[in-house]
């Protein structure tokens, strides 16, 4: 079934998107190989063939392999478009905010709406309709570690890492609920270089308390890279150098992996995806999945609000009447800083995106109908590749290359302003990215350590505890294994806590 569905998507994408080389792939076939060979050279493409007569046995069944991923002319296409781009639309481009009816703010909506919404999306979870698809692709290179970013620990008391922090505000959840039949399935989409070290922490940690068959880690796609003058780059004489589809590549891989048959098979209907740096995620998050469900809308994505005018981000706006994500640099000084005119405080662009999202899965059902469509983004980069004509390894000082990647949210304008919604949350209990090293003062590990004994001290206030604060010694950290969103702490009433400390269990 699965290469069926495989098959599938590769016809309506053009077969563009490869998949891993096993480590001893099939021997192919003289009239199989040669047939691939006279296929890239009719593309114009044949160079990649230069260094065959070089080759073990093995490394020549693994370049086969690998090209047979790939259609040269789709991909001829694709950096014909890269290096060539149609000229812009004309016309002045429209920018507005989501009209009220497609979005609502936990900040200032009725507690009433609210607890509406948590109890409609317990609800969901209760039936085994929820799911979570976590996008794990990412490198901690920037954190000074070659892990997954996922297993990265930040520095909180418990030493627990993103990854760990995640999966228990899962198990808390089920155990809200109640009854040993509640499963919330976890998706988690790695990249070729994350793929096998997060099975193996994964492994080395009994996933978390989680069940194992209901964590499925999967792996997205890759493109091929390209020179400037649209040839494919060989990173070795045996390889073709490629690089991830960006987190775009999410709707292929669902389907390619088989994780949407996974979901039908387990009747979901309502899909939470975010990004893995994101250490104060609510995982599942009821008030989201009850918010998106009772508004029958196929994409929900949550925002927060722009903390000033000339804050970096992507906003979640209407651009020419469509649902999108706008960047920080194609808004112009005058329309950053617009005031809301019923809200002469608030800026009147301020959805910051933050890359978390909800999906139906009825729209997961029609991937096939519009992936094709999404863009192509160009990223020039430094590529290290074989020389064809030499066979010598350059390394080039500027860049010689293009790497091609989606965006998830590319999918945003192709969905009617009906069956699309926002929902602004509070920037301090939702979202604190992990991006820089430490000691950078931005997301970076001591902002996101940070951020989570703050949230967990609020918690405790808020349930009556009492914290004991001594100049920098501050902060609460509240295991996920007792509170989910700081629920259930009355036990801590008119107790005193000392700071920094850790609540594990209740006692």
């Amino acid at each position: 079934m699965a290469s069926v569905i495989k098959d599938a998507v590769s016809n309506v994408l053009g077969k563009i998107q490869g998949t891993a080389t096993p480590e001893v792939p099939r021997e192919p076939s003289a009239e199989e190989f040669q047939a691939l060979q006279k296929k890239y050279t009719d593309a114009g493409q044949g160079h990649v063939f230069a260094f065959v007569e070089e080759l073990t046995t093995v490394e020549k069944s693994q370049l086969f392999h690998q090209l047979s991923n790939f259609d040269p002319t789709r991909i001829n296409e694709l950096a014909d478009k890269s290096i060539n781009p149609p000229p812009a639309e004309q016309g002045a481009v429209t920018l507005e905010p989501l009209p009220e009816v497609a979005s609502a703010s936990i900040l200032d909506s009725d507690p009433s709406d609210i607890q509406k919404w948590y109890e409609a999306g317990l609800k969901e979870v209760a039936a085994n309709k929820v799911a979570v698809v976590l996008m794990a692709g990412g490198q901690g290179t920037r954190l000074g570690s070659s892990a997954p970013k996922g297993c990265f620990d930040i520095g909180l008391l418990s030493e627990k890492s993103l990854f760990q922090l995640q999966a228990q505000r899962i198990l808390k959840l089920q155990s809200l609920i109640g009854g040993q039949n509640v499963v919330i399935p976890w998706y988690i989409m790695t990249s070729g270089p994350t793929r096998k070290p997060t099975e193996e922490f994964f492994e080395k940690n009994n996933y978390f308390g989680l069940d194992k068959s209901n964590v499925m880690i999967f792996e997205q796609g890759v493109l091929p890279c390209i020179s400037n003058d649209g040839k494919i780059l060989l990173e070795s004489k045996g390889k073709v150098a490629v690089a991830p589809d960006g987190n775009g590549g999410i709707y292929q891989a669902l389907v390619v992996s088989g994780v949407r048959e996974d979901m039908r098979r387990r009747g979901i209907e309502h899909i939470h995806l975010y990004g893995v740096d994101n250490c104060l995620v609510k995982v599942a998050d009821p008030v989201f999945i009850g918010f998106a469900a009772s508004k029958n809308v196929d994409i929900a994505t949550k925002v927060v609000r722009k903390r000033n005018a000339t804050e970096s981000v992507g906003l979640i706006l209407l651009k020419n009447g469509k649902p999108d994500v706008v960047e920080y640099s194609e808004i112009d000084q005058e329309t950053a800083e617009a005031k809301d005119p019923k809200q002469p405080d608030v800026l009147k662009y301020r959805a910051a995106n933050i890359v978390n999202h909800y999906y139906s899965f009825r729209f997961l059902e029609s991937i096939e109908n519009w992936v094709h469509q999404l863009p192509h983004h160009v990223a020039r980069k430094k590529i290290a590749c074989v020389d064809t004509e030499t066979g010598n390894l350059v390394k080039p000082e500027k860049p010689n290359g293009i790497k091609l990647e989606q965006f998830v949210f590319d999918v945003f304008p192709m969905t009617p302003l009906e069956k699309f919604a926002t929902l602004e949350v509070h920037r301090h209990d939702e979202f604190s990215p992990l991006k820089n090293a430490r000691g950078t003062g931005e997301d970076d590990p001591d902002t996101s350590r940070a951020d989570i004994m703050a949230q967990g001290q609020r918690w405790v206030e808020a349930a009556g505890g009492i914290v004991i604060t001594d100049g920098e010694a501050v902060g609460v950290e509240v295991s996920p294994l007792i509170s989910y969103g700081g629920e259930n702490l009355e036990f801590l009433k008119g107790r005193e806590i000392k700071a920094p400390a850790i609540l594990e269990r209740e006692e």
